[in-house]
């Protein structure tokens, strides 16, 4: 859905299609949207659209086949890390002022990324984006729950942000198939433009928040930041080590260390969370049975998504053969699917129970998933993965609007955004266990699928040979990633109980527009 259709839906309704502000003019919600989820779509499809190009960064900025993974690592530590961090600081700065801040970074950090000539320019710009993206993305969010009229506005703003969120992953592995027949570097420079005019039209649509009273949370910024990163660290060595070949990919010192310096450190948070006066993560974000219900499904679908584009996307190339172009093109379904799914959420969550939209939805993803886990290497896209990719993204349409909703339904105006930076932290910290236990799940299945097959008689070729073992790996996976998603929406179903009217009557204000 366009910004111009969320001003022209229902005409008669003028209050809804735009906001006084304090000096008498009107602040159009649509364009407001807008910029909101650009800034939102740029954060999402960051995660994946250099994906595609990594073969020619390798090659051009000289990187080691065992670092060339920290392209995407980077930028997933530095965003999983600060989310609550940037949450918090536009409870107090002001949203508007922060999410700029935040846009800002990024855009400028993209053109670092785009111009870089080495390895270590290239890493460093990766970790000031998600710096960027960290104080963003919450940011965004949170602009919507104080900027749109609790209701059918409101409800339609998060259809069309979960919609940008969702489809955000596959549209990055599209734009970075594209750009990257042309040059790589584009996959960088494609950003700053769209940051700039965020920014030029920030001030002039988007109205600034009240600046809450308290402070900065100093000990529990640095725990929970220091908790995520060595916790994300720790799981993504595993899973690297565990691709390399590794036999103690989860037991070396390395990998246990940093994972245990993680929960020690959280631990650490949570002690003194329960202690502070101004905590970075009030208690009372997560105590509320709605929001815990949302924000473990949202972690849970998170997982199972993330490494369902990971296994997908080299099933695709390197099983199926297409090329970068081609397999960037082939996710185009999944992206029309969730962004008509979510419109569809957007609207029934006005006249039916979030349970059953987005636990319906988790079934029908749990499907999608499930067939995944049927390929072989015969399979072909039009017969055996385009129809499973459509039920996925449907259904995962279905989960995110609601979940969206609910996750930030009755947080209190001055928790605005660190309650919506919880919700990007599940799903971003949900994405990284997903790949990291699935990827050991993948590569567990495959190698003893190798040996099964290479002790029978009449073996296939040795390329034969990998591919089946390859192939049965990634079944393997979307096999417990299918069962995750079916756990998120079972859970749904039976423990959130908030109703479809309570949410059009949620009392968050709309902000003050300066």
């Amino acid at each position: 859905m366009s910004s111009t259709d969320l001003t022209k839906a229902d005409p008669p309704d003028e209050a809804a299609a735009s906001a006084p502000s304090s000096d008498g003019g009107h602040r159009h919600l649509g364009i407001a949207l807008a910029l909101i989820s650009a800034a939102q779509l740029m954060v999402v499809l960051d995660g994946t659209i250099v994906n595609i190009a990594l073969p020619h960064i390798q090659t051009d900025l000289d990187f080691s086949p065992a670092n060339l993974s920290w392209v995407v690592n980077a930028y997933t530590l530095a965003f999983g890390g600060l989310l609550l961090l940037g949450g918090r600081a536009g409870d107090l700065l002001g949203r508007r002022k922060v999410f700029m801040a935040g846009v800002g970074l990024f855009a400028l950090a993209s053109l670092a990324g785009g111009i870089a000539q080495t390895s270590g320019q290239m890493l460093a710009a990766r970790i000031v984006q998600g710096v960027g993206a960290a104080i963003a993305s919450p940011t965004a969010l949170s602009l919507i729950t104080t900027t749109f009229p609790a209701g059918r506005e409101r409800n339609r703003a998060f259809g069309v942000y979960a919609a940008m969120s969702g489809a955000g992953a596959a549209i990055g592995l599209i734009l970075g198939g594209v750009l990257t027949e042309v040059d790589w570097r584009l996959t960088f420079f494609i950003n700053v433009p769209i940051g700039a005019l965020v920014l030029f039209m920030a001030p002039r649509f988007l109205g600034e928040s009240d600046r809450e009273t308290g402070s900065f949370d100093l000990p529990g910024a640095v725990t929970a930041t220091g908790g995520l990163v060595a916790l994300v660290y720790g799981l993504t060595h595993a899973a690297s080590q565990k691709f390399a070949g590794a036999d103690d990919a989860w037991t070396n010192a390395q990998t246990l260390g940093f994972i245990g310096a993680g929960v020690v450190l959280l631990v650490a948070f949570l002690v003194i969370e329960s202690r502070s006066k101004h905590a970075l993560m009030p208690f009372r974000i997560l105590a509320h049975r709605t929001r815990g219900v949302s924000f473990f499904v949202m972690l849970l679908v998170g997982a199972a998504m993330f490494a369902m584009f990971y296994f997908l996307g080299l099933y695709i190339q390197q099983i199926l053969g297409y090329s970068s172009l081609k397999a960037g093109f082939a996710f185009l379904p999944f992206s029309f699917g969730i962004v008509a799914a979510a419109q569809v959420a957007g609207a029934l969550v006005a006249r039916v129970d979030p349970r059953w939209i987005s636990g319906t939805g988790g079934v029908l993803a749990a499907i999608g998933m499930f067939g995944f886990s049927r390929l072989t290497v015969e399979s072909s896209y039009a017969g055996h993965l385009l129809p499973f990719i459509v039920v996925l993204s449907f259904g995962l349409g279905l989960v995110f609007v609601p979940m969206t909703l609910t996750a930030v339904h009755g947080v209190a105006r001055e928790d605005s955004g660190v309650g919506s930076a919880v919700l990007n932290t599940v799903q971003q910290i949900g994405g990284t266990i997903g790949l990291a236990t699935l990827s050991t799940v993948a590569v567990t299945a495959a190698t003893s699928r190798a040996t099964e097959l290479a002790t029978k008689g009449g073996a296939p070729s040795k390329e034969q040979l990998a591919a089946m073992a390859q192939t049965y790996g990634y079944t393997r996976a979307f096999l417990v990633a299918a069962a995750m998603v079916l756990v998120g929406g079972l859970i749904v179903f039976i423990g959130l109980d908030v109703k479809h009217a309570e949410l059009q009557t949620d009392e968050a204000a709309p902000a003050h527009v300066g």
